[in-house]
């Protein structure tokens, strides 16, 4: 059942919402079988209590809630410092989830969201599954969404991102003007938005210069970082590529692993480019070549953008997108 509220609860029980309401806040004044009862119609009614309402019915939890795919790793530490420090001048805390990579997990935590815990959220996906009706219950809820980085196009909601496909576009043909003509694509999720845009971009820049695509040139990842070396260095010793383009972050540190075992010079064996924001970058052996996103500023755009949807909710068209440019950084890792 669909919205159900604590009055329909209570009437549900023929008890009376003050009594239902005790059972939530765990009061000592009610009878444990008869709180039993309450929670038990309230699993099977799928009702949701929202503690913050019913003690501050009219006012904010002042808290954004930020969901990530993963922690460990620079962007997204990065975009969520953009969103601390939006959210922060509001007078707002945030609390940060992270989803790694996990469907499941991300419904849980939208679903858990759904008590009032926080007046909005900021997300960037996981990717997995095709059924994202899930989010559709935030706007029965009048719960803000802004998309960072990662969407799902079917869902219609406010989003910030990056030129993904002109950056990948771009990387490529770095690569080739370095003299590469057998580039590898390492990618982790090819149903993700940012999957699909940058492995055309990177199809495209090949097709420009009237180099063949091959499939077998996609190397398919994964989140495991072991696993992912030592596929690299099956995929490296057999298809001898003399350019990798590394779709995600975690994927170049691979790389430089895998051609270190193999005993692989980069750049002279094999180049290297790869989506980072890491500020590492030059002092890496050799300083790696990146597609760098603004990820401080995507986050402080995502935040800013939800503020104005909590501020005024009518001004916001949920068609609304938000371009930011990524910029090409050249090191050594791609010098001829």
């Amino acid at each position: 059942m669909d919205n159900v509220n604590i009055k329909i609860l209570a009437e549900a029980l023929n008890l009376s919402t003050s009594t239902v309401s005790r059972a939530f806040r765990d009061n000592s004044d009610i009878n444990l079988a008869t709180k039993e009862r309450i929670l038990a119609m309230a699993k099977q009614l799928n009702y949701q209590p929202n503690h913050y309402a019913s003690n501050l019915r009219e006012q904010k939890s002042k808290t954004i809630a930020v969901i990530v795919p993963e922690l460990a790793n620079n962007y997204f530490s990065l975009a969520i410092q953009g969103i601390e420090s939006v959210a922060s001048a509001k007078g707002y805390h945030i609390l940060v989830y992270a989803t790694n990579d996990q469907f499941e997990k991300e419904v849980s935590f939208i679903q858990h969201l759904h008590n009032g815990r926080a007046d909005g959220i900021i997300m960037s996906v996981s990717g997995e599954a095709n059924d994202h009706n899930y989010l559709n219950e935030l706007a029965k809820k009048r719960l803000p969404l802004v998309f960072f980085d990662r969407v799902y196009e079917d869902i219609e909601t406010p989003r910030v991102i990056t030129n993904d496909y002109e950056a990948s576009f771009s990387a490529t043909e770095h690569l080739i003007n370095q003299g590469c003509v057998k580039i590898a694509y390492l990618a982790v999720n090819k149903t993700l938005s940012i999957g699909k845009t940058r492995m055309q971009g990177y199809i495209d820049a090949l097709k420009k210069h009237n180099i063949t695509f091959s499939d077998e040139l996609i190397i398919d990842c994964t989140n495991n970082y072991k696993e992912n070396i030592d596929h690299l260095k099956s995929a490296f010793t057999e298809l001898k590529p003399d350019g990798v383009f590394t779709s995600v972050e975690r994927l170049a540190f691979a790389t430089y692993y895998a051609c270190y075992d193999l005993k692989l010079d980069v750049p002279n064996d094999i180049k290297v480019i790869g989506f980072s924001s890491l500020e590492i970058s030059p002092l890496l052996n050799p300083a790696l070549s990146t597609v760098t996103q603004p990820a401080a500023d995507l986050g402080k755009t995502a935040a800013e953008l939800l503020f104005k949807m909590l501020e005024n909710p009518d001004q916001i068209s949920p068609n609304t997108e938000v371009i930011l440019k990524s910029e090409v950084m050249q090191r050594r890792s791609t010098s001829k």
